[in-house]
């Protein structure tokens, strides 16, 4: 187990997931999409960016409510709720970078991404997961 600050644990967590993410995203893209990593790259791209700034907003956001509760206790239903409601923000980020690098509607773009979120949703859950049991919560924050 690694102990660290809780920026440096934020920072981590951030640098990890998304370089991880855009190499994911690129590939699912390409399936969903039928394209080539040069079509896909730059979405993935724009993509991660967004979700590092909303990741790091969030987050800062999440664990601020677990000081509040004086709880820090991460069960399967705290992180189901962190998973969902990150997945969640980042579809209203996202949605509309969809609609105008593929300039489609709503709809179009929705059904686009649905099954790339999908996948997030769980690789979020799966990833911290992980992430906590490496990088466990310190006793000082």
């Amino acid at each position: 187990m690694i102990y660290l600050s809780p920026l440096k644990r934020r920072l981590v967590y951030v640098i990890v997931f998304e370089v991880v993410a855009i190499i994911l995203s690129t590939y699912i893209l390409m399936w969903i999409n039928g394209g080539e990593t040069m079509e896909s790259l730059p979405v993935a791209v724009m993509v991660s960016l967004a979700a590092v700034i909303w990741n790091f907003i969030y987050n800062t956001a999440f664990e601020a409510w677990e000081r509040r509760r004086q709880n820090q206790e991460r069960t399967l239903l705290v992180r189901s709720i962190h998973a969902v409601g990150f997945e969640g923000g980042l579809i209203l980020v996202c949605l509309p970078l969809y609609m105008i690098w593929y300039d489609v509607g709503v709809y179009e773009a929705f059904m686009t991404i649905i099954g790339l979120l999908l996948f997030f949703l769980a690789y979020t859950f799966v990833f911290t997961l992980i992430f906590d049991k490496i990088f466990p919560l310190s006793n000082q924050q």
